[in-house]
């Protein structure tokens, strides 16, 4: 019964890896009309947290209703407005119309998963960004999700697939008024959000390493094919890692090189910590990528020795028993004249020969490492 639950689990695990993994899943069929919504197969309803804040001040109000929405966006302080859900199109539909989103703005939001980027529109800047989440399964690791963001002259949007916490540091410091987030611009909270982001990299990328070095040591001293199957699914998260940090990392160059308007000089420099750890990321993968396929090398090589060993014992028991086998069957000839069969100690004497021919062979092919021990 454990076992059946256990490879249950494991194909779960792999039909989520591959349905994270498709991006055709959410997207409208071809030759749709651009900005057509495909929403994201069992989707939560969007719960939406505003946040209107100044130096002095600072209000937080779950929204219900566009009209809710319209009336708590006024002109003073700055708006910070989460959706977390993307499961009803007509919320997602009248806040893009209260902000006056671009129709692709709006479907790259809602057609996860998309490679992390940033582009330029009339009046905002879009990010796409990808945030990791420790889960510690053997056979699936590390969940990803999608953050986007949207920065206006006087507001950021957030929009994450589901109830998630990784914003919630943030949204703790606007409560309390520490740092600079509340006397400073939404180009400032993006930089937050980013950086709230990026830094849960690097604690994960520490575990996996933890992860890469406890099954370095079972690869060595026993491997089996669960072993292989963490192996796959580690590196499969890897690879996985590297496709949202490359793209981020580029994003974020590209807001650094100015290629897209919305973040002052001020805040630049503030990003460039962002971009380091990115690459810093980027390179940490790299390498954990290296080491992940060197352990399945070693894996396949040990399953080699270890086929080599069997072979091997089989082989030199059948050597040790291929002259016995020619005496017995000489010995076992029904001829009728046979002097070795008349004499009186004939059958102990060919017992002592044959044991002792055994064990000189064996301590041959012991002596030659062959069996037993490595040869010196």
């Amino acid at each position: 019964m454990a076992g059946w639950k256990d490879n249950l689990g494991k194909t779960e695990h792999k039909r989520r890896r591959r349905q994270r993994h498709r991006v055709a899943k959410n997207k409208p069929p071809a030759g749709s009309s651009p900005g057509t919504l495909v929403l994201p197969e069992g989707g939560s309803a969007p719960r939406i947290r505003a946040t209107r804040y100044t130096a002095e001040s600072h209000e937080v109000r779950e929204i219900r209703d566009a009209q809710e929405l319209a009336n708590f966006c006024r002109p003073d302080g700055f708006l910070w407005i989460d959706v977390q859900g993307l499961g009803d199109r007509s919320t997602l539909e009248w806040i893009g119309k209260n902000f006056g989103l671009h129709p692709l703005v709006l479907a790259d939001i809602v057609h996860v998963p998309q490679r992390p980027k940033c582009e330029a529109y009339a009046e905002e800047t879009f990010l796409v960004t990808r945030r990791l989440r420790w889960k510690g399964d053997a056979h699936d690791p590390v969940d990803e999700r999608q953050v986007s963001l949207v920065l206006g002259k006087r507001h950021v949007l957030s929009f994450q697939e589901g109830a998630d916490d990784v914003l919630d540091p943030v949204r703790a410091r606007l409560e309390q008024g520490t740092g600079k987030l509340r006397g400073s611009g939404p180009d400032y909270l993006v930089y937050a959000l980013l950086d709230a982001i990026v830094d849960e990299y690097l604690p994960i990328l520490d575990k996996l390493g933890l992860r890469l070095e406890e099954l370095e040591e079972r690869v060595v001293e026993q491997p089996t094919r669960a072993l292989l199957r963490e192996l796959a699914a580690l590196r499969h998260d890897l690879i996985a890692i590297r496709r949202d940090v490359w793209p981020q990392r580029e994003a974020l160059h590209a807001l650094l090189r100015g290629d897209v308007g919305g973040i002052g000089e001020p805040v630049k420099i503030y990003l460039r910590d962002v971009h380091d750890h990115c690459v810093q990321v980027a390179e940490m993968v790299e390498v954990y990528r290296e080491i992940a396929s060197g352990l399945l090398n070693i894996y396949m090589t040990s399953i080699a020795n270890r086929t080599n060993e069997v072979m091997k014992v089989l082989t030199v028991m059948s050597t040790i028993f291929i002259p016995l086998t020619f005496l017995v069957g000489v010995w076992g000839m029904n001829f009728a004249h046979m002097p070795e069969l008349g004499w009186r100690f004939g059958y102990l004497l060919v017992w002592l020969f044959m044991l002792v021919l055994a064990g000189v062979l064996f301590a041959y092919f012991r002596r030659r490492g062959w069996i037993g021990r490595e040869p010196d």
